[in-house]
């Protein structure tokens, strides 16, 4: 076990291979390339990610005992494939990664987690939470009337640091909208929200790297707890 473990974790670093695999995947987005590449996918994306699920995980579990931390693609790890049938971008891989806490609970669990993403040029770290109409009514139909004051108070207490935007639906198509939503009126029309601090990728490879993520976690915990209505 310690050798495992002492395995993982000497690979659970991002570092700037990660960032390289990205910037050349951007280059060459073709299944060829991918199968041609694989093993690099693995020691440049795979393990650093599981590596960081693995030491983030103490922490994490005492922000809040009921995330899932299971380690499964399209739960802890976004999936790097992308499917085509649905988006306009039709090339067949994402260039970035996403390492989510979400909820436990499958396809039942509350909406919102807590993420570090990765993309070619930079790091980002924070909350966010995409609703369906039943997520969406579910989760913040009894929370509307308060909302506009309590997001107003964090963004006193976040907006010099954190970035924040959310998504509406406007005639058929996902609308972004930069800022907080801070009325009654754009919390009836969130389709999607996200506040994230953004860090470099020299910030990723420094000691204090995990630190830093456990500290963005605990100061986005309170929106993730209000959106999702987690006691």
């Amino acid at each position: 076990m310690r050798a495992s473990r002492a395995k993982v974790t000497s690979n659970g670093r991002i570092n700037p291979e990660t960032f390289r695999f990205f910037r050349d995947l951007s280059r060459n987005n073709a299944k060829q390339w991918m199968d041609e590449n694989r093993e690099r996918y693995q020691s440049a994306i795979v393990q650093p990610f599981r590596g960081l699920l693995e030491e983030l995980t103490p922490a994490v579990r005492k922000l809040y005992p009921g995330f899932d931390v299971g380690g499964r693609t399209g739960v802890n790890f976004s999936r790097i494939n992308r499917d085509i049938r649905f988006a306009k971008d039709k090339t067949p891989y994402r260039p970035q990664m996403y390492l989510l806490f979400p909820h436990r609970g499958g396809k039942n669990r509350r909406p919102g987690e807590l993420y570090v993403g990765v993309t070619a040029d930079v790091v980002t770290a924070g909350f966010r939470a995409y609703f369906d109409r039943d997520t969406k009514a579910s989760a913040l139909a009894s929370r509307i009337p308060q909302a506009p004051k309590w997001c107003a108070q964090h963004k006193r207490r976040m907006a010099r640091q954190y970035e924040s935007y959310w998504y509406s639906m406007e005639k058929g198509e996902w609308t972004k909208n930069d800022g907080w939503p801070l009325t009654p009126e754009e919390w009836k029309k969130l389709r999607a929200w996200i506040v994230r601090r953004k860090l470099s990728p020299a910030a990723a490879a420094r000691p204090s790297f995990l630190r830093d993520v456990v500290n963005i976690f605990r100061q986005v915990l309170p929106i993730f707890r209000f959106v999702s209505h987690s006691n």
